[in-house]
């Protein structure tokens, strides 16, 4: 009988963490771990739920569901799909199932969805919303070439001056939905001026509609939507308002219906993201694991953690890599996650 243990696993951050909704020092998500060794991660949004008690309440609903299964196969993911649960939930069970799957069959978890290996998977870094001399800093002293910037705070047009003095780095920005109509027309054309050619969320999806107008004739610049963009019947319902798509395990439930949604974006010539929510290497590797469908990535939470809880995904400058060994999915380290388990 299939077995699913739930661990609480509350970790630091390196530093506190900002954006235009609310700040974090930590976070506490939950690790679902079948038959005691394939492993996947439910890390919700502290603003926009589930709960915690939520995640564990359905995360119980899938193992019942498991436990139920005689053999698990790709038809089980398929199931796992239609489960009655929270999206969060859902990609937990989605990623420890495939990691199951690949290590039970000795093959890489992307050959399991038939998707090309993961290579070239260029990653930003994010810089949460603070003062502006300390983002500057924080700009100039980053290696990585490709950073992004979190704003829709109170210093927007201060940090105009900072980035008309960055070279060398590409800057995207993520605006969270924290602006009006109005800043939002500001500000892209401010930033397509400096370069930036990324700007996630402008406003908040209650303004989508305006994104065209706000936008206007500046060509360089792509209106990437997150907030609002849960499954395919949203991509579809926002599609003709927006340059591309940032796909995130937690909102759309994991990783089958993210490659709908990815597949959806190409054919209509969007760009594709895939983001994260504060999450270990556990958390993003489906993501991994689909990247060969993006054409951007920012998954760099478990860059954010004072340390990663498991091994098998390498951040080697901007660049992510895996290990050989990560047939059966990232490797938990015991150790580490013993010491942030809470209750």
């Amino acid at each position: 009988m299939n077995r699913v243990d739930t661990i609480r696993v509350t970790m630091p951050l390196k530093q506190k963490f900002v954006v235009a909704h609310g700040e974090a020092s930590e976070k506490t998500n939950i690790l679902t771990i079948l038959n005691n060794r394939y492993s996947g991660e439910a890390s919700t949004s502290v603003q926009y739920g589930p709960t915690l008690e939520t995640i564990e309440k359905d995360i119980i609903i899938a193992a019942d569901f498991l436990a139920s299964e005689n053999e698990l196969s790709f038809e089980t993911l398929e199931k796992i799909d239609n489960l009655k649960i929270n999206s969060v939930s859902r990609s937990a069970i989605m990623g420890m199932t495939i990691n199951y799957l690949s290590g039970e069959s000795k093959r890489y978890p992307w050959e399991i969805l038939s998707l090309a290996t993961p290579v070239g998977i260029k990653n930003s870094f994010t810089i949460g919303l603070g003062d502006p001399a300390d983002i500057a800093k924080q700009i100039a002293q980053s290696e990585l070439p490709i950073l992004k910037i979190k704003m829709g705070g109170d210093h927007d047009r201060e940090l105009l001056d900072v980035f008309k003095d960055v070279a060398g780095k590409e800057l995207r920005v993520d605006a969270n939905g924290g602006w009006s109509c109005e800043m939002a027309e500001e500000m892209i054309f401010e930033l397509s001026k400096l370069g930036v050619k990324v700007i996630e969320q402008p406003t908040s999806i209650d303004h989508i509609s305006e994104w065209k107008a706000i936008k206007g004739s500046i060509e360089n610049i792509e209106l990437i939507l997150d907030e609002g963009l849960d499954t395919v019947k949203d991509y579809k319902k926002y599609s003709e308002m927006i340059d591309g798509i940032n796909i995130k395990m937690e909102k759309c439930g994991g990783i089958l219906e993210g490659m709908k949604l990815a597949n959806a974006a190409a054919k209509d010539k969007k760009k594709v993201m895939l983001g994260c929510m504060v999450e270990s290497s556990v958390g993003i590797s489906q993501s991994v694991y689909m990247s060969s469908l993006a054409d951007y990535y920012d998954l760099d939470a478990p860059l954010l953690l004072e340390h990663d809880i498991a091994a098998g995904i390498n951040y080697n400058g901007e660049k992510i890599e895996f290990d050989r060994e990560i047939i059966g999915g990232p490797k938990l380290k015991r150790d580490i996650v013993e010491k942030y388990a809470s209750e």
